[in-house]
């Protein structure tokens, strides 16, 4: 199914013809929230963007419940501000995020991250990944430069200089200035286009669900290194968190195979009771885990965005916004080419988005991967390990401050 915008789809034939390439179109591929944010960006822009996505229409419209909660930062909500779908969002849906404690194995001290003095209000916001999908495709929706091509997968691509072709299963053709590839970690897209990627598979998957408990959280996130594997505890509205574990596969397998009430004490007994007695109150979720870091985030004629160029590990709770970094970057680069009336899909355009977004994402990524490494080691060394570094930072205001600054800002 698909909604004609702007006569876009006269811009696609069959492939038999003469290849001609449009100059104000962009063929995007993946309407999850990277791609329908990117598309949102450029709403006020001459250019016209063809969505390209596997699902059908009704899946975007009403997304299902998939378990994850996302922590979003200051910079992030922003964003989702001037697209116009944070006011899309029932606000009792919207759980503030006023602090993160740290806990390793046994020890009763705490390494707390909040807004500190200089900083105001909270440190995110935590929403639902069901609500942000679908407050983005109302915006999508409704936007005039937009062509929806739902149901459809890009059965090939190619980018050479400043032009792209994307052929359909249908055997249709879209023929387009730029492709902007927003079809997750692992992209066919990137393969298709000869991009290598680092792919680091954990062996681990995370456990989802909600819970509601007897006590309060007080709008407190907590992240607790275990030997038995992590937990966390992400503050939802009310007395209700988002349960989050981080097991080896066959373990997570085994507790996503409980029964609810079974579910709800194993919870209970790991968070040693610190919110009472759980409940579950949601379908539960697993997710492997993998993170993938692009060797390349572009070549001549096209870009990757969101997690096509970097699928990070959610134990800093920072792929979504980093995704959107990497949204805002590359649109905003596409803006000032048009104000200057350069060519928007140029090398020059794309080699400052690429560098610019690597060097915010590779600093956050290798320091992921270096907590994933070492917090995910349940030996006795990495534990003490663990234990020596929470005490240093405790005495450390300044790096506390700096994983504020990136909590608040990424």
């Amino acid at each position: 199914m698909s909604r004609t915008a702007s006569g876009i789809l006269t811009l696609i034939g069959s492939g038999t013809g003469p290849c001609r390439y449009e100059p104000a179109i962009i063929a995007l591929t993946g309407g999850g929230p990277a791609g329908l944010s990117f598309a949102r960006s450029l709403a006020h822009t001459p250019l016209r963007i063809a969505v390209l996505e596997r699902q059908s229409e009704e899946q975007l419209a009403e997304p299902a419940y998939d378990g994850r909660e996302i922590a979003l930062t200051q910079r992030s909500i922003r964003l989702l501000r001037d697209y116009g779908a944070w006011a899309r969002m029932p606000n009792e849906e919207i759980s503030p995020l006023r602090a993160a404690d740290v806990i390793n194995g046994a020890s009763s001290r705490l390494l707390t991250f909040d807004t500190g003095r200089r900083l105001q209000g909270e440190l995110g916001m935590l929403v639902s990944n069901q609500l942000i999908r679908r407050a983005l495709f109302e915006c999508v929706r409704e936007q005039a430069n937009v062509e929806l091509l739902t149901g459809e997968a890009a059965a090939a691509v190619e980018a050479r200089g400043s032009a792209a072709e994307v052929t359909l299963a249908s055997g249709k053709v879209i023929r387009a200035k730029l492709l902007v590839a927003a079809d997750s970690r692992f992209s066919a897209v990137r393969d298709q286009l000869g991009i290598g990627a680092e792919m680091k598979r954990t062996g681990t998957a995370m456990v989802v669900c909600r819970v509601a408990h007897e006590l309060d959280h007080g709008h407190v996130a907590v992240e607790w290194f275990r030997h038995s594997g992590t937990i966390a505890m992400l503050p939802l509205n009310g007395r209700m968190s988002s349960a989050v574990l981080t097991l080896p596969i066959p373990e997570a397998e085994q507790l996503g195979a409980l029964d609810d009430d079974a579910l709800g004490a194993e919870l209970t007994a790991r968070f040693e009771r610190r919110l009472g007695a759980m409940r579950v109150a949601s379908t539960r979720h697993i997710y492997p885990l993998v993170m993938t870091f692009s060797r390349r985030f572009t070549v001549p004629g096209a870009a990757l965005i969101g997690d096509a160029a970097v699928g990070m590990h959610p134990v800093t709770a920072h792929g979504f916004n980093l995704g959107l970094a990497s949204v805002d970057r590359l649109a905003s680069g596409i803006r000032g080419a048009i104000r200057r009336r350069d060519d928007w899909s140029s090398e020059r355009v794309l080699r400052r988005y690429e560098l610019g977004h690597r060097r915010t994402a590779w600093p956050i990524y290798a320091g992921t991967n270096f907590i994933v490494g070492l917090y995910g080691n349940r030996g006795a060394p990495a534990m003490a390990a663990r234990h020596l570094g929470l005490r240093l930072a405790r005495r450390m205001p300044r790096f506390r401050s700096a994983v504020r600054g990136m909590l608040v800002r990424t």
